[in-house]
């Protein structure tokens, strides 16, 4: 398929535009070049993103297809009446039948948080992103009665970029805590867990995939061998079973399935979107 641009056209960050945009054009097997312009919050910036948007599709020999999540009717205005490619206007598409069907007026927000300083929801969410960081590992075990989800497996099998995933997507205060040989001796979970085990989710994963991990983080080691990640997914297994702590294996999984999977199953209280 002959080059084409894809331009993802926001007042704000443009994540929305991107994710959505991403998500549809999942569905063809293609290969775009993206080009993300945000913050267009003049109509002097829109004249710009127009001059380029143009000479991409002058490039291209092809239209491009621009994502906006434009809320400044004067600046989409802009866009729409000078754009030479496909335009996509998603809050277009869904806030004015929504706006028919609720019997209310959008409030033409630029972005999730219009003043992050001043939203609860968004203060919340770096104070989990906090939390998450500090119970990172381990690391910290005094009050993981504060955690929304504490999620247990071997090394390198996934908890990490989890955790700080829920705590970023979703204000989930998440902690972490690896199954290290001297659980694994004893063939119980770590004291630290046993209080809260209502809130505990297992991450598991193939040992040949383990084993492809940590080689490389310490190449020809115990720790990465094939021998020693098997003992280590076994014996972890086990533990989880004997706990009956629900688990998924991450081996073919996405981060967003994972965060998905343990949000069904663990029902939060909290939830920030």
């Amino acid at each position: 398929m002959p080059q084409r641009t894809v331009f993802f056209v926001s007042d704000g960050t443009g994540i929305t535009a991107e994710t959505f945009g991403n998500a549809i054009l999942a569905q063809f097997e293609t290969k775009m070049h993206h080009v993300r312009l945000p913050f267009i919050d003049t109509v002097d910036k829109a004249h710009q993103a127009i001059r380029q948007i143009n000479h991409a599709a002058e490039v291209d020999g092809h239209r491009p297809i621009v994502f906006s999540t434009l809320v400044n009717m004067e600046i989409l205005k802009v866009i729409h009446e000078q754009c030479h490619g496909m335009l996509l206007d998603m809050f277009g598409t869904f806030v004015h039948p929504l706006e028919e069907e609720l019997g209310l007026k959008s409030n033409h927000r630029v972005g999730r948080f219009s003043d992050a300083s001043k939203s609860k929801e968004y203060n919340d969410r770096i104070e989990a992103i906090n939390f998450s960081l500090a119970h990172d590992d381990g690391q910290l075990n005094r009050d993981l009665e504060h955690s929304d989800v504490i999620l247990v497996g071997v090394s390198r099998s996934g908890k990490t970029p989890t955790s700080l995933y829920l705590a970023m997507q979703y204000g989930l205060k998440a902690s972490n805590y690896p199954l290290i040989p001297e659980d694994f001796d004893r063939r119980q979970l770590p004291p630290a867990l046993v209080p809260h085990k209502s809130k505990l989710f297992g991450l598991t994963i193939q040992p040949e995939r383990l084993s492809e991990i940590r080689q490389e983080r310490r190449p020809n080691s115990r720790y990465a061998s094939l021998e020693n990640c098997r003992m280590e997914v076994s014996e972890a297994e086990a533990m989880m079973r004997r706990a009956s702590i629900r688990s998924l294996s991450t081996t073919t999984k996405s981060i967003e399935e994972i965060a998905t999977t343990i949000l069904q199953e663990i029902h939060p209280d909290r939830l920030t979107y």
